[in-house]
């Protein structure tokens, strides 16, 4: 096995929020090759690693770019399933050698399970203990995929461009490379991508960003892909696609269920099984609609509101990363996003200061959640930045 030691994450380095992992020793484990080992082409810029997960888009993703005629390799992330849940049920099993075999091309497995728990799922378990909503597959993509992975890569086999298979686009136009909406608005990804550095958008390709998730299964059952009619991936990796309770590393405590003024109207589950905006199952017979508010990991509490209560029209965020800095400045009129379902909304971005931004929207927005991320485009559906959403509370 070939063994990468990683002090620093050198794609993601202008991240403030990565620096707390500089000194951590990431190891990367290369295991042989699933069938045949993968030669460099005649072209190096017609080398490509796709990222294969065994599902069906990552599948296509590495169809398309074999047709077209790229040199394809195809690489598996071996990610760890938290403790307590099923190890079963990891979505990371043969399925991509399978594909690859079918394919004719060349294909590896990467042990990142050692960095994955400490740069995904411990960060994650610290965030639900602190009252917020983290963004495991942001953080994912971010620091594995576009970070450790993407350099290692390149160290190890000399190529320069990936792939994933995500609904999203990169168009280059005038010497730039931007990364945008995918066609597909229902399927856009472009979301949980924002954190890519700038200056590898332009060797960042995604062939799914122009079709449908009906074409893609079309070309997976067209081509005999073993995986055309398996089921899409709803819920965590590292949690076995189950419940992300499971992946916590300890049974919330029970507390106390305040109202806004303060006093104790009940008991609750655990913070970790409540978010700010949530309705259901807060077990509270108000008589009216009640909303969590507030999680607070201070007191172990929630407190519980109106609707009002968790709308505004101004949303902060920190640690942003700035793909078209002309465009992130104050003043600029944007569309923003603090969820990754429904349409970005009209905003004034009205603080672009370093890693530090803030919005007004034109029109109230429901239940910003801290540690949910806030991203934001322009009129022609470029990401122009994005940030971990941040509250008076967090």
């Amino acid at each position: 096995m070939i063994r990468c030691a990683r002090d620093e994450v050198n794609a993601t380095r202008f991240f403030r929020w990565i620096m707390n992992y500089r000194s951590v020793d990431h190891n990367i484990m290369l295991h042989p090759p699933t069938l045949e080992a993968w030669t460099k082409g005649s072209d190096p810029e017609r080398d490509i690693a796709v990222l294969m997960s065994g599902g069906v888009d990552s599948s296509v993703t590495a169809l398309l770019l074999r047709d077209a005629g790229w040199n394809v390799l195809g690489i598996t992330m071996k990610i760890p399933v938290a403790e307590n849940c099923d190890a079963k049920r990891s979505c990371c099993g043969l399925e991509a050698g399978y594909v690859a075999r079918d394919l004719g091309i060349a294909h590896y497995y990467l042990d990142v399970r050692e960095a994955f728990h400490k740069l995904v799922i411990d960060p994650f378990r610290r965030d639900y203990a602190r009252g917020r909503t983290p963004s495991p597959c942001v953080d994912c993509n971010t620091l594995f995929k576009f970070g450790l992975v993407w350099d290692f890569l390149e160290e190890q086999f000399g190529i320069k461009n990936l792939a994933t298979g995500h609904y999203a686009r990169v168009v280059h136009s005038d010497d730039e490379a931007y990364l945008m909406r995918g066609d597909d608005h229902s399927r856009d990804q472009s979301y949980f991508l924002y954190g890519i550095p700038r200056q590898r958008l332009p060797w960042f390709h995604l062939p799914l960003g122009t079709l449908s998730k009906d074409e893609v299964r079309k070309l997976a059952r067209k081509a005999k892909l073993p995986v055309a009619r398996r089921q899409d991936s709803m819920e965590l990796c590292f949690a076995a696609e189950g419940d992300y309770r499971a992946a916590l590393d300890s049974q919330p405590a029970k507390g106390p269920i305040l109202d806004a003024d303060g006093n104790v109207i009940g008991e609750h589950d655990g913070i970790a099984n409540y978010t700010v905006g949530q309705r259901k199952g807060v077990g509270i017979a108000a008589g009216k609609p009640v909303y969590v508010i507030r999680v607070s990991a201070a007191d172990n509490s929630i407190t519980v509101g109106t609707r009002e209560q968790v709308e505004t029209r101004d949303v902060s965020a920190e640690e942003a990363n700035n793909l078209i800095s002309e465009l992130a400045r104050a003043g600029q009129i944007l569309y923003g996003k603090i969820r990754s379902q429904g349409e970005p909304c009209k905003c004034l971005l009205t603080l672009a200061d370093g890693h530090n931004i803030s919005v007004r929207f034109d029109e109230v927005q429901f239940a910003p959640t801290a540690g949910q991320r806030l991203v934001l485009y322009d009129e022609h559906d470029r990401v122009v930045a994005g940030g971990v959403i941040v509250t008076a509370d967090s």
